[in-house]
């Protein structure tokens, strides 16, 4: 009566429905999740995660292979059951690690429950049969479901591959090195006291740190208090520079707040708050300065080589102009130059930093690249040809601190590194420094139809920029050459250095950050 019973419930559609769902949200998990948007796989404190999933994997790559092709009886089915059980067991502890190291996005947390309700009813299905079944004769009754065996097939092997990437990626993620403050003392010898805006940022957050490492006095103003709770202390933290009082005295301003330029589609909305959040930040600035008592002697603004509009192969130094054809980027990049500039009616001597692509793997444009590289999905966009002026996230937060103390840099410098590389080089720079291909082109023009002057001027459009100013005043480059940035960003090998924690506490409509 029970073979009846069991023959309905394998070849029901509910049953398989369900199947293919949990197949299906579990491989967008792990795709778009795990390795693209969260790139667990280079994350330093993501090895124990890794590690669950690879088991996970393993058990899941398992069961799908069994369950397409056999029917388990007797002891067999009694270990199947055990291994459900302990799959749950890494599932929820899982979830517990989840929560310890990182904050999920909330598309995550949702597929996550739509995944643990999938498999609850999926389990009240399975379960009841394998019982019976393991009440039976040991023996394995080979069985065929048509396409439901090709698809449990298919999805076995995906996670078995999966599984020795979690397992590889989890023991690379031992050998990586965290993201220690930059030593500047070679430059800022005496203390500074240093005010620092978009400071939580991808670049702020690791010049405050090698700030506050080199015993200089920094205020940050952010919006994110939360994303602040990550800076070192002793950090004084403010969300408007109202709360800084006239009499308060900063020997530097370092302004890298606005809207990333990169951060989404170029729509008429989004192209209007880029534009506006970098002006009204160099406007507040400048209203700041007048206000106090005692003036900067410096004031650092983040512009960027799109200053110099889309270029063919012109080697471009601070004298050139560029290309003046219409750039959204261009247009930006001056308009916040010649605002920030008016600061040197305070007598303030004014640095315009025109960075280029900055190289780290947590952010930035080089974090966004990896996932696909890392998969040997990686190689030139377009036909390569365009050019790719970068530079290293230590050596930037470097070029920063020997602005504040170099007084002959003034105006417009260039904050790359002085090779600059093709994009097709570049691509097999970075396939080398993974030790993967990177063969497969981009196609240039569905990038353009799908999104227009954005991957006109950042995919398929760029800059040859040296640095000519920054070295003739004497600065060197840690990393010169391309191969020589890239493995400083990736920061492949060493020991994990704990970046520690900050707690932040408000007061009087400031905040002071103290270690936990």
């Amino acid at each position: 009566m029970f073979d009846i019973a069991s023959t309905a419930i394998l070849e029901s559609p509910l049953l398989w429905t369900l199947l293919a769902l949990q197949i299906a949200m579990g491989g967008f998990d792990v795709v778009f999740h795990h390795e693209l948007t969260e790139r667990l796989a280079w994350k330093t404190n993501a090895a124990n995660e890794l590690r669950l999933h690879a088991w996970r994997n393993v058990f899941y790559g398992f069961l799908f292979t069994l369950f397409a092709w056999v029917q388990p009886h007797g002891l067999i089915a009694v270990a199947l059951i055990g291994i459900l059980l302990v799959e749950i067991i890494i599932t929820l502890w899982d979830f517990v690690e989840e929560d310890r190291t990182r904050a999920l996005p909330a598309s995550e947390r949702v597929l996550h429950t739509l995944l643990a309700i999938n498999y609850g009813a999926i389990l009240a299905l399975v379960l009841p049969l394998l019982v019976v079944w393991s009440g039976q004769p040991t023996s394995i009754e080979l069985v065929s479901y048509g396409w439901g065996s090709a698809i449990l097939t298919i999805a076995g092997l995906g996670c078995t591959l999966f599984a020795v990437r979690d397992f590889f990626t989890s023991a690379r993620a031992r050998g990586f090195v965290a993201a220690a403050p930059e030593p500047v003392g070679d430059f800022l010898d005496d203390s500074h006291q240093v005010l620092v805006t978009g400071g939580s940022g991808f670049v702020g957050r690791h010049l405050v740190s090698s700030l506050v490492a080199g015993g200089h006095d920094v205020t940050v103003l952010t919006r994110d208090t939360k994303a602040a709770a990550g800076l070192p202390a002793p950090v004084r933290l403010v969300t408007s520079l109202e709360q800084i009082d006239r009499k308060d005295h900063f020997s530097a301003v370092v302004d890298l707040a606005g809207e990333p330029v990169a951060g989404g589609l170029w729509t008429t909305a989004r192209k209007r708050e880029i534009m506006l959040s970098r002006l009204r930040m160099s406007r507040s600035i400048n209203q700041l300065i007048e206000r106090l008592e005692t003036k900067p002697t410096v004031l650092i603004t983040a512009s960027a080589i799109g200053a110099y509009g889309i270029t063919g192969d012109e080697i471009l130094t601070e004298a050139d102009a560029g290309s003046l054809g219409p750039a959204f980027t261009r247009r930006v990049c001056r308009a916040r130059e010649r605002v920030a500039f008016r600061a040197r009616g305070q007598g303030v001597r004014v640095v315009g930093l025109r960075i280029g692509l900055v190289l780290d793997r947590d952010g930035g444009f080089l974090a966004n690249m990896i996932p696909a590289f890392d998969l040997g999905l990686g190689g030139p966009i377009g036909n390569g040809g365009h050019w790719m002026s970068w530079i290293a996230l230590p050596d930037l937060v470097r070029l920063i601190a020997f602005s504040i103390a170099t007084p002959q840099l003034q105006g417009a410098i260039n904050a790359t590194a002085p090779e600059p590389v093709r994009n097709a080089d570049f691509a097999a720079a970075l396939g080398r420094a993974l030790y993967r291909p990177a063969i497969l082109p981009v196609p240039g023009w569905p990038l353009e139809i799908a999104l227009g002057d954005f991957a006109r001027e950042l995919l398929l459009g760029g800059q040859r920029v040296v640095p000519e100013k920054a070295m003739a005043a004497g600065f060197k480059f840690r990393a010169p050459s391309i191969d020589q940035g890239l493995e400083l960003a990736l920061r492949l090998s060493g020991d994990v250095r704990d970046d520690g924690r900050a707690d932040i506490s408000l007061a009087a409509g400031e905040h002071r950050m103290g270690t936990l």
